[in-house]
């Protein structure tokens, strides 16, 4: 079959298109043929080193964290699917895998896709959907009057942040540039701050709580916007020690780093009476199938930017990387159809 493979760890040419044996499924796990798959910077990050003191992976190794797809074979005890369900996963995160034909997926963590949508627009939910909804839901307790800013709202993340945070009843404010205005608007945001123009911290007081998306000045600012007592949750600033112990399930040693790495972030967010919280989300089949169920339901839209083919993921990649993209970038595998 065709991979993507992650060869060492550096730039683009780091990772390469190659023929590899099919995978096997074990006991508790499924075999998927995999119809399309998610990109996000956790794949470029990964690829140029950045996650090694989080997560070395064993190289050569299939790249790719989330994917869609249909069951092809099922592992010794696996009881919640059949062969030809329609499905969707965020990986493990020590195997990845999403970008090949096949891949294997522990049972736990997959869920049936939408039926509304294809496969296509099915493999961009999984880990940003679930990374929206863990730090809305669990992290940031957002719930009906909640006040919340989502700085960066038209990006991956953003989009389905904007909606979960409607759908748990918040009134949201974010920011967005003038071509991604529409978009953000569309989704649901109650204000929409166009940063090329205006800064958010002049205009914003008081909120409930923050969930940045893009790390350095704006996190270090969007402690002065949030009440004191609220809290801030990143997935872009730097892991502090709970990052380690819950998200994690490592040691001191990591979490020691972790206190250094994030001194200064943890002295901003005292300095302003907030909580400062790093979310590494985890895989969950069980909150996929609410968040295919909220995308049936119309609650919830997946925003895709653009699609490529297998041949082009280099591109997709140069894509990705560039920062442009409204919504998410989707890998399709091979030439199938979504029947």
């Amino acid at each position: 079959m065709q991979a993507f493979i992650l060869t060492r760890y550096g730039g683009p040419d780091a990772a390469e298109l190659r023929e590899v044996p099919r995978p096997r499924a074990a006991r508790g796990e499924v075999l998927v043929r995999v119809e399309a798959a998610g990109l996000n910077p956790v794949d470029y990050k990964t690829r140029e080193g950045m996650l090694k003191a989080v997560q070395r992976y064993r190289l050569p190794a299939v790249m790719g964290n989330e994917l869609s797809g249909v069951v092809e074979a099922l592992g010794d005890g696996v009881t919640s699917f059949k062969p030809g369900d329609r499905v969707f996963a965020r990986m493990p995160k020590g195997a990845m895998g999403g970008l090949a034909e096949y891949a294997v997926v522990p049972e736990q963590f997959l869920a049936k896709m939408p039926a509304s949508i294809d496969f296509s627009t099915a493999a961009g939910v999984p880990l940003a959907g679930l990374t929206a909804l863990q730090a809305l839901r669990d992290e940031l307790h957002v719930g009906r009057g909640s006040r919340i800013f989502i700085p960066g709202g038209a990006g991956g993340v953003g989009t389905f942040a904007i909606q979960l945070a409607k759908w748990l009843g918040a009134e949201v404010t974010t920011t967005a540039s003038p071509r991604g205005r529409a978009l953000v608007e569309e989704l649901g945001a109650d204000m929409v701050i166009d940063y090329t123009k205006e800064r958010f911290e002049e205009r914003l007081r008081n909120m409930d709580g923050a969930f940045d998306l893009l790390g350095g000045e704006t996190l270090l600012k969007s402690f002065g916007v949030v009440k004191r007592g609220g809290k801030v949750v990143s997935i872009a600033g730097m892991p502090e020690p709970e990052t380690a112990r819950k998200d994690l399930g490592r040691g001191l040693l990591l979490s020691t780093l972790f206190w250094f790495a994030s001194y200064r972030i943890r002295a901003v967010a005292r300095k302003h009476s907030v909580a400062y919280r790093y979310l590494f989300m985890h895989p969950d089949g069980a909150e996929l199938a609410e968040l295919a169920a909220l995308i049936d339901a119309k609650t919830v839209r997946p925003v895709i930017d653009r699609v490529f083919a297998l041949k082009d993921v280099a591109e997709a990649f140069v894509y990705l990387e560039s920062g442009r993209a409204k919504g998410k970038v989707v890998v399709e595998i091979g030439d199938r159809s979504d029947g």
